[in-house]
């Protein structure tokens, strides 16, 4: 959400995410390691670093994932099991006399959790109906006061709202908030409720009804608040979301504390779709994630999210806060969280925009997650956003993230003028960073779209979201970890801003139509160098339906010649040399360096997850200068 200072300028939104890219029910550990100041050929040589961690893979070959604790005590475990026919119920029967407990079925990707004993694990493998185990992994949030020019309330004016369109909303629940109710010519209308259902997946105190943490009800202000709690005389900051007048759909998948698990997601996600006529549910947006453990292909989160979009649903995911990251040498590529490094969703990566309604000093926040996805090297993300301080409701300032952090409460002389309230009264607005918010932006730029043409396709939003974005970043720039004080340099590459930044009144303005998909492609290591190919069938391949006027303009910030060359959108332009995405050095860099390896390898990073405690200061509550 942001502050509207003048009506006439644009809406500056600044979403922050959280960095919760915590462990999997069996984690690893990612650290932050603070950067140091890179010289060009510094940065070229850790771009080198991201792909292949020798011997700590977890891609893994045959149906288990090797996350999964085949050695060692035994002990039981959830487990997702994932078949290629579904079970009979004599099988079931079977699998129950030998100790495996049926815990759920998830049949929007035709599996099942179990509980079962680590050590059952391998001859579970061997049944031949069974195609892929896999940890119910725990999934985390992903998390403004940095207000950006989105074009959001220019559309806004011009009557764009998202009314009509139900937003499918995955996080820790949406707690009743004035600012989620409608607002008609007399104002406040007490039956007017805009979050038309709600429901919880992982039960617990709260309920349905409540958000324990916190961080759905942020998010919801982001796609659908409007204002109504910053409106009248005394006030002159107006808080507002992207699509005031959406629906929102609650599902809640994450608990008091934040966290959620795979089974949890995948349930939620298939009651969108079995929602979506009802309440015209067009968009799923997930501010959450964890750790790329294997293939987009196997991963069951991935084939959930892909069963959605192919049910008609545009699905949103937050790209990441591990940017930071410098294991091995990385600087923060290959930190790309699942289900965001699926092909088919749009991932959205987080800007800074330093409180001023110009893209002229927005920046990208140096948290954000990089591309290219672990183990399939997907190029991602496709899109950046306001996503650092970025200013939404909260209702319960008494417990969750509000009492934990009461320094992120939006003081109240800075939207009003009264004096007549104290904290208690006045405390309606709260800041947080990361890219959870920064994908609630694009979610709510897609129900104006929806508004305005409810014919659009999930790959049409995606295509036109994507070749509409603002192209116009600086070669590099420098964010602080608040943490350590470290300086850390941004290089302004596919990998990091994807196909550039939001604009929503562009996005609105665009006519374009196809009948391609939008699958974001692949980059493919070579002799020669690296180089992106696209799938046969999508819009950006060779025989691009847009030619010349690349998803990346022509005189991109990447050098001399456009990055996709002259006739393509995305091609198989080889990226090195003068056209190269980094100007004059090669992509990689020298193929011999240290970290060349460990970006280009086979498998996914060592790492699985942050602490907790990291994450909240680092990013979400403290997220960047």
């Amino acid at each position: 959400m942001a502050f509207r200072r003048d009506l006439s300028t644009k809406v500056n939104l600044k979403n922050s995410t959280k960095s919760h890219w915590e462990s999997t029910q069996v984690t690893r550990k990612i650290q932050y390691v603070a950067f140091r100041i890179l010289s060009t050929e510094d940065l070229v040589r850790s771009l080198a670093c991201f792909f292949c961690i020798a011997g700590l893979g977890v891609a893994g070959d045959g149906k288990l994932a090797k996350d999964l604790p085949v050695t060692g005590a035994a002990r039981p475990i959830d487990v997702i099991i994932q078949f290629h026919n579904d079970l009979t119920p004599t099988q079931i029967s079977t699998w129950e006399s030998k100790g495996r407990k049926f815990k759920k079925g998830l049949k929007l990707v035709r599996a099942a959790v179990y509980s079962v004993d680590s050590h059952s694990l391998a001859d579970l493998a061997k049944d031949p109906n069974v195609k892929y185990i896999s940890p119910d992994r725990v999934v985390r949030p992903t998390l403004d006061s940095a207000q950006v020019a989105t074009g959001s309330l220019a559309a806004q004016q011009s009557g764009y709202n998202g009314e009509g369109v139900g937003i499918a909303l995955l996080d820790s629940g949406v707690t009743d908030h004035w600012d989620l109710r409608a607002v008609g010519d007399d104002g406040y209308q007490a039956n007017g409720n805009r979050v038309v259902y709600r429901e919880s997946f992982v039960g617990g105190k709260s309920g349905a009804s409540q958000d324990g943490f916190g961080h759905g009800t942020h998010v919801a202000g982001i796609l659908a608040g409007n204002g109504w709690s910053s409106s009248g005389n005394d006030y002159f900051q107006k808080v507002v979301g992207i699509a005031p007048k959406a629906g929102v759909i609650s599902l809640q998948v994450l608990d008091e504390d934040g966290s959620g698990t795979d089974s949890a997601v995948i349930a939620a996600i298939q009651r969108s779709i079995e929602l979506k006529q009802r309440y015209n549910i067009r968009i799923l947006n997930l501010s959450l994630g964890r750790p790329v453990l294997e293939s987009f292909r196997t991963d069951p989160l991935c084939q959930a999210v892909e069963a959605a979009w192919r049910a008609g649903i545009f699905v949103v995911v937050a790209a990441g806060n591990n940017g930071r990251d410098n294991t091995s040498g990385i600087q923060g590529y290959g930190t790309i969280n699942s289900p965001a490094n699926d092909p088919m969703v749009i991932t959205v990566g987080a800007i800074k925009t330093y409180d001023t309604p110009s893209r002229a000093d927005d920046q990208m926040a140096s948290y954000s997650s990089k591309g290219p996805t672990p183990i399939d090297h997907i190029v991602k993300p496709d899109i950046v956003a306001p996503g650092n301080r970025v200013a939404s409701i909260l209702k319960d300032f008494h417990k969750g993230l509000a009492k934990q952090f009461p320094n992120n409460i939006v003081p109240f002389d800075l939207y009003s003028t009264s004096r007549a309230r104290n904290l208690e009264a006045g405390a309606t607005y709260f800041w947080l960073n990361g890219t959870s918010m920064a994908a609630p932006m694009v979610s709510g730029a897609a129900a104006l779209m929806l508004q305005k043409d409810p014919t659009l396709t999930p790959d049409q939003l995606k295509a036109r979201l994507m070749k509409t974005a603002s192209k116009n970043f600086p070669a590099t720039s420098t964010g602080v970890d608040p943490a350590t004080g470290r300086q850390i340099i941004v290089q302004y590459d596919i990998f990091t801003v994807g196909a550039g930044y939001l604009d929503i009144n562009a996005a609105l303005a665009s006519g374009d139509r196809f009948a391609g998909k939008a699958l974001s492609p692949v980059a493919t290591l070579t002799t020669s160098g690296v180089r992106v190919i696209s799938a046969a069938s999508a819009v950006w391949g060779d025989s691009a339906v847009w030619g010349d006027s690349a998803v990346w303009g022509d005189s991109a910030v990447w050098g001399d010649s456009t990055v996709w060359g002259d006739s393509t959108v995305w091609g198989d332009l080889v990226l090195r040399g003068d056209s190269a995405v980094w100007g004059d050095t090669a992509v990689w860099g020298n193929r011999s360096s240290s970290g060349f390896s460990v970006v280009w390898g086979d498998h996914s990073l060592a790492g699985s997850a942050t602490q907790a405690t990291a994450l909240l200061s680092n990013v979400l509550i403290g997220g960047e200068k």
